[in-house]
């Protein structure tokens, strides 16, 4: 089970850079002063990243959780 729980856990790291990496992103596009057009075709082209990080993540620490419990 330590298997599970490290590769959960690495899943769940790579997923929060994921979501690190959005955050950045869109702050870098709010800071360079872009139209509110551009702004939100900026943030419309990180969001399906945005939800793939978000879903690595959860599924990384479901992995974690079940190699407690099975543990």
């Amino acid at each position: 089970m330590d298997g599970l729980i490290w590769g959960g856990a690495v899943i769940s790291v790579a997923g929060l850079a994921g979501l690190l990496w959005c955050i950045f992103k869109v702050a870098a596009a709010k800071r360079a002063g872009l139209s509110e057009d551009e702004l939100r075709e900026a943030v419309r082209r990180v969001v399906p990243i945005n939800m793939g990080a978000l879903f690595l993540s959860v599924i990384g620490l479901m992995m974690v959780i079940l190699g407690i419990f099975l543990g």
